[in-house]
Order: C-alpha cells, then sequence, then structure tokens
C-alpha cells in the first residue's frame, strides 16, 4: 500500500536545522540524512526509501543545495535543472520526509576582494571562490588520495568541494545516518574515508544505482540530453554490463582489454571518453588482473552532457 503524502517542514535556517535534528534525538528518533542536490528523480526517491527502512523510530531529512564549491568556472552550475516546488511534491508524495533543509547559501561570502586561487596554492579554482574574495570562505576537507583519480583528474575542485559541504550538512544537521547513491561512486567512497578519518559518528549506507527502464543510470543532468544523444548514452550501460560478463567469463588478465572494449563501444556510438577505468572497490586503486572486488568506472560526453556509470563485479576466485 502506498504511504500518506506527508508534507515535510521546510527549514532554511542552519541554526533551526540543527535545533530541529536535536529535538528529534531527544525524542528517540534516529535523525536520517539525504543530501541532494534537487531536482529530484526517481533515484533520488530510492535513497529516501533506503532512508526510511532504516531501524526503529526515525526522522528523515532531505537537503536540497545546489554546491557552488564542487563547480569550476566552466563547468554548468548556471544551467544545472532546479525545480524546488516539484521536488516537495515529490518528496511529500512519498509519505516518508520529515523535513528539508533548503538554505539560501551555506558559505561565507565576505567582502568583495580579489579573485582567489585555489586554497592549496594551485590553480584549482571553483565558482565559490571566484565569486568571492577578500575574507570569503577558505577552509576545505580534502580526502588526498582518494579525490584523485577517475572524476577527479578532470574536475580537480569538484570532491574538495563535496567532501567540504558534506562536512558542512553533517555539523549543521547532525544526523546519525546519511544516504548516498553508488552512481557516484568515488563521491560514495570518499565520504566514507572522511567520515572514518575525521571520526564523524555517523553511518554511511551507499544504495545502489537507479536506472531508467532502457538502462540509462538516472541523473539529473539527463534531461539536458537530446533523443538522440540519449539513445547514444545507453552505450554506457551496455558496454559495462558486457565487460561484466566478460570479467566473469574470461581470464582474470582481462582488464585492459576490457577497458578497451568499452572504450570502443562508446566511442563508436558517438561519445567522448573522459575516462574507463577498473578500480578496487574500497581503495579505489587501478588494478589490471580482476582477481578481486572490482568496480568498472566510466565517464563520457555525450554532446553537452558529461555522464558517469560503474559496474561492480564480485570476481570469482
Amino acid at each position: 500500500m502506498a504511504a500518506a503524502a506527508r508534507e515535510p517542514e521546510v527549514i532554511r535556517d542552519k541554526a533551526a536545522m540543527r535545533a530541529w535534528s536535536r529535538r528529534r534525538r531527544a525524542e528517540g528518533r534516529t535523525v536520517v540524512l539525504v543530501p541532494t542536490m534537487g531536482f529530484l528523480h526517481e533515484g533520488h526517491l530510492s535513497l529516501v526509501s533506503e532512508a526510511a527502512a532504516t531501524a526503529g523510530p526515525i526522522a528523515v531529512v532531505v537537503s536540497i543545495y545546489v554546491n557552488p564549491s564542487q563547480f569550476a568556472p566552466t563547468e554548468d552550475l548556471a544551467t544545472y535543472p532546479s525545480d524546488l516546488a516539484g521536488d516537495l511534491r515529490k518528496l511529500a508524495s512519498t509519505g516518508a520526509v520529515h523535513a528539508v533543509f533548503n538554505p539560501p547559501d551555506l558559505y561565507i561570502r565576505g567582502a568583495p576582494g580579489h579573485t582567489a586561487v585555489g586554497a592549496s596554492g594551485d590553480a584549482a579554482v571553483s565558482c565559490l571562490e571566484a565569486a568571492v574574495g577578500g575574507d570569503g570562505h577558505e577552509t576545505w576537507i580534502r580526502v588526498e588520495r582518494l579525490e584523485k583519480g577517475l572524476c577527479g583528474s578532470s574536475r580537480p575542485v569538484f570532491f574538495r568541494g563535496v567532501a567540504t559541504v558534506v562536512a558542512k550538512l553533517f555539523n549543521i544537521v547532525e544526523p546519525d545516518v546519511a544516504v548516498f547513491g553508488k552512481k557516484d561512486y568515488q563521491q560514495w567512497r570518499l565520504i566514507c574515508r572522511m567520515v572514518r578519518d575525521l571520526d564523524f559518528a555517523i553511518e554511511i549506507i551507499g544504495s545502489e544505482i537507479v536506472r531508467e527502464a532502457d538502462g540509462l543510470a538516472m541523473s539529473s543532468r539527463n534531461v539536458h540530453l537530446s533523443r538522440e544523444e540519449r539513445e547514444k548514452a545507453l552505450s554506457i550501460n551496455r558496454s559495462l554490463v558486457n565487460a561484466r560478463t566478460a570479467a566473469l567469463n574470461h581470464s582474470k588478465s582481462a582488464g585492459e582489454h576490457i577497458k578497451k572494449q568499452i572504450v570502443q563501444t562508446l566511442t563508436e556510438a558517438g561519445g567522448q571518453v573522459d575516462y574507463v577505468e577498473i578500480v578496487e572497490q574500497e581503495s579505489l586503486v587501478p588494478v589490471e588482473t580482476i582477481d578481486r572486488p572490482v568496480v568498472i568506472c566510466v565517464a563520457a560526453w555525450f554532446g553537452k552532457v558529461r555522464l558517469i556509470d560503474n559496474i561492480e563485479i564480485h570476481a570469482r576466485s
């Protein structure tokens, strides 16, 4: 039976959000956070379902915040899709969400000043840094090894921005549990490592990828695909499924051949490959032989849309 609609309380102030969570915990509830950037689809709602399945009395919070610090000035922050009214309707229809945290800004912008350079002294600048200066935000969380490679190679500010905003959300919402989608596999592993290393008392749940009926991994960016580009993008999941079959049925040393096959499939479909990597599931260290649990991670452009996807392989011994 479908859950009855529940209008979630919308909270915009950081102090009010923290106080709300503390009241729920005082009532004996487990606070479960689902961080999102909005423009919600069934993939996000599956995270809500995962949150709602947490044992015991719970209070589910969904955050909606498009985080400027994970976008470089050349990326799509300005065109990132948004539909807050629609998001609230979808969350209400689940009957599972108690509060929505939708802050106007999570950063101290400071007085106008010079354009900042990367906090580490490198040239990596985010939309946040390009927009502020002077005495604005300058504190960053870095997960130094896991942020390298995969998406970190072509998006050098991305994971610094993700780790920082998630740490801020954890400090504001103070959840007991947080749910992340495994489509953003590197992000999920990076958050797990940050929580471990910084002693956050938070359980991190990784939720499985949700796909459209045609196999395309659900993403807020899919809306920007033309019909032709979307058809071509189906090659991503097709190549990953074929790769898993090859890995399980053939030589453990077939890793390089499998990567080349994926690149060929995506290229022939009209995609521009950012990367194809086979990595160990927890450390994300690249592997040449598929003789342990691995994940094949892919990023490719179709038109002006960058899509990511992955498939886990639990290799036969």
